[in-house]
């Protein structure tokens, strides 16, 4: 995935100076000497990662730091803070309100997406509760229309546009007009690709901006433009009013630093990121997270939001009382296997949990990982409710596995794998048995509850070594309130099958 290449440089050359022995001056130039190497070669352009070093020169002052201070902390942070500068310009964008009508206008050069971004943001949206709807104004790219109506169709939203109309002012004002008539509280115009070089397209671009009177005009930047991006990003401020920037193909093999500095030049925050063709594939960009995981430090609540959004709260009582009783069925696994599927792609999530950085999840690895979750399930289909239901192995004898290898068309060897893997979970779910369970209403208590200990034995131990040891995951603990641990019972240990947990 594109910065994954950088995230895993700044994480080594971090990882370096924490080996040190001494953090001296020397040890501290060649740590900032790898992360402007890494910045430049994604692209990032120069004068910033020289702004970026010389800054953090001036706050990490080493001769002025007393004794007792943690070198490598504040070196750290002083990165992160300024990686967060970077990527924010310090303003929020225009938030829509649902019930009250807002127009989006979306611009952007030829090929960078804008089309398919355009109906993964109504999608998004549409998903949060609001009634979005889609208008073409793009009549200079033939079958613009047709691919914006597919995806619309797709997604079941409503569009607006003309094969025979070739004037993109007329339709989008003709396309915001019917869709405020009929109550739609996000309406999101579609305009021609352009480049900086022509005239004629920015003027339309300026033409549609007067006549729609957009509540937010977002900028869609292709992640692999590289060190054009400023300049490019910084016609199009110059030209409307740019209030948000969406950077798609952030999956390819592109470098991306370049695209981030587009924030830079149009002073707008990047409010959204584009990481896959399908429509789920696209994530909301907020700066701390995103450096965080970038930084292999992991991101906590992203995670927890993830795992809120599809394991049902009147579940979770229920699982973490499974989790107490240390009782892991096949049923059991087979559901945390359907909930790890709707959270989207496994390299996203993961990268999301401390110490899993893109060395952890080669390219190719995260395909392959989801294609085993689904040949599993595809095994335990084949099953009878007896042995999903029961917690003891032995029942699993070889006829069984052969009528199961042939119901599912898998060799039985697949199924022994299958089998090999949910006595791997089995073993650290027992490893919860006992923890105690408030009552329905009481999950405030979880958190005491469910104590270091216990989450040290279940974690895999990189991510316990990224934390901090359980010093580090004592603290962080302290942080995460009752509803964030509330979740983690419905993915206990599955952390190991894509990153190396215990064997």
């Amino acid at each position: 995935m594109v910065l994954a290449e950088l995230g895993g440089s700044i994480s080594r050359a971090l990882q370096q100076m924490s080996n040190a022995t001494v953090i001296d001056e020397k040890v501290l130039s060649e740590c900032l000497n790898e992360i402007s190497r890494a910045l430049l070669q994604s692209d990032v352009q120069f004068k910033m990662v020289r702004d970026m070093q010389a800054n953090i020169k001036r706050i990490v002052n080493l001769d002025d730091l007393a004794a007792g201070h943690n070198k490598r902390r504040i070196i750290q942070q002083a990165i992160f803070n300024e990686l967060c500068k970077m990527l924010d310009p310090g303003k929020p964008s225009f938030a829509p309100k649902k019930g009250k009508p807002s127009v989006i206008m979306f611009v952007g050069l030829q090929g960078s997406g804008k089309t398919t971004t355009c109906t993964k943001y109504a999608y998004y949206h549409q998903k949060k509760g609001w009634k979005p709807a889609l208008v073409c104004a793009d009549t200079f790219r033939a079958g613009a229309f047709d691919q914006l109506k597919q995806n619309a169709t797709k997604t079941k939203i409503p569009f607006y546009g003309s094969y025979m109309e070739s004037d993109p002012v007329k339709i989008a004002v003709e396309g915001v007009e019917r869709f405020k008539k009929e109550n739609c509280d996000l309406i999101i115009v579609d305009t021609s690709g352009r480049h900086k070089q022509e005239a004629a397209l920015f003027e339309e671009m300026r033409q549609v901006s007067e006549a729609t009177k957009p509540d937010l005009i977002i900028f869609v930047m292709d992640s692999s433009i590289g060190q054009a991006a400023f300049d490019q990003a910084q016609a199009f401020k110059q030209s409307v009013a740019v209030g948000a920037v969406i950077i798609t193909k952030m999956d390819g093999h592109a470098k991306g630093g370049g695209a981030l500095s587009a924030v830079a030049a149009t002073k707008s925050p990047v409010i959204f990121i584009g990481t896959g063709e399908h429509m789920d594939e696209f994530e909301i960009f907020d700066v701390k997270p995103f450096v965080s995981r970038l930084l292999g430090m992991g991101d906590w609540s992203g995670f927890m939001d993830k795992i809120h959004e599809v394991v049902p709260t009147d579940q979770q009582p229920e699982l973490l009382q499974k989790l107490s009783e240390g009782s892991f069925t096949l049923r059991l696994m087979y559901e945390q296997f359907q909930n790890i599927l709707k959270m989207g792609p496994i390299g996203q999530v993961f990268s999301m949990l401390p110490g899993f950085s893109a060395e952890l999840m080669p390219k190719g690895h995260e395909k392959e990982s989801q294609a085993k979750i689904k040949r599993f399930m595809t095994m335990m289909d084949s099953m009878t409710n007896a042995e999903l239901d029961s917690t003891n192995p032995k029942l699993m004898n070889e006829s069984r596995i052969l009528r199961i290898a042939r119901g599912s068309g898998r060799p039985m060897r697949d199924v022994m794998d299958m089998l090999e893997e949910y006595k791997r979970l089995a073993k650290i779910w027992s490893k919860m048995k006992g923890l105690k369970i408030p009552k329905k209403g009481e999950m405030s208590a979880l958190s005491r509850n469910m104590n270091a200990q216990h989450m040290s034995k279940v974690l895999p131990p990189q991510m316990l070594k990224q934390i901090g040891g359980m010093g580090g995951l004592q603290s962080l603990m302290k942080q995460m309130g009752s509803k964030e641990m509330g979740g983690m019972g419905g993915l206990g240990g599955l952390g190991g099958m894509f990153g190396g947990g215990e064997r």
